[in-house]
C-alpha cells in the first residue's frame, strides 16, 4: 500500500488516496502515470515516513517539482521572519535581531 497525491494545474495538492504499492504496475504503466491518467491530474507518490519528497502531501500543498518536494503552505509567524529550510522543505519562523540606534 502507498499514498499518492493529486495536484491541480498550480502544483497545489487537491486530494491524498490510499493505493497500490509503487512496485507494482496497472496495465503496464507505473502507479503514479495510471493514477494521473486516470483521474486526469498530476499524480505523485507521497510518504507518510517523509522518505521521498521530503514531507508527507496534504490538501493545500504545494509540490515544487524542482526540488521534488511537498511543502506546506505558509505559515503565520507573526511578527517573525519566515523562511524555508531547504534541507528539510519545512517552514521556520525565526526572531530578526534589529540593530539597535545607539
Amino acid at each position: 500500500m502507498a499514498h499518492y497525491a493529486f495536484l491541480d494545474e498550480n502544483n497545489i495538492v487537491t486530494e491524498v488516496i490510499v493505493g497500490i504499492d509503487e512496485t507494482e504496475t496497472i496495465e503496464g504503466l507505473d502507479t503514479e502515470t495510471w493514477y494521473g491518467n486516470f483521474r486526469g491530474q498530476t499524480c505523485k507518490r507521497t510518504s507518510y515516513n517523509n522518505n521521498i519528497r521530503y514531507n508527507y502531501a496534504s490538501i493545500g500543498y504545494t509540490y515544487n517539482e524542482s526540488a521534488n518536494a511537498f511543502i506546506a503552505p505558509k505559515p503565520n509567524c507573526g511578527h517573525l521572519e519566515l523562511t524555508l529550510n531547504t534541507a528539510t522543505y519545512r517552514w521556520e519562523c525565526e526572531s530578526v535581531e534589529h540593530e539597535s540606534l545607539a
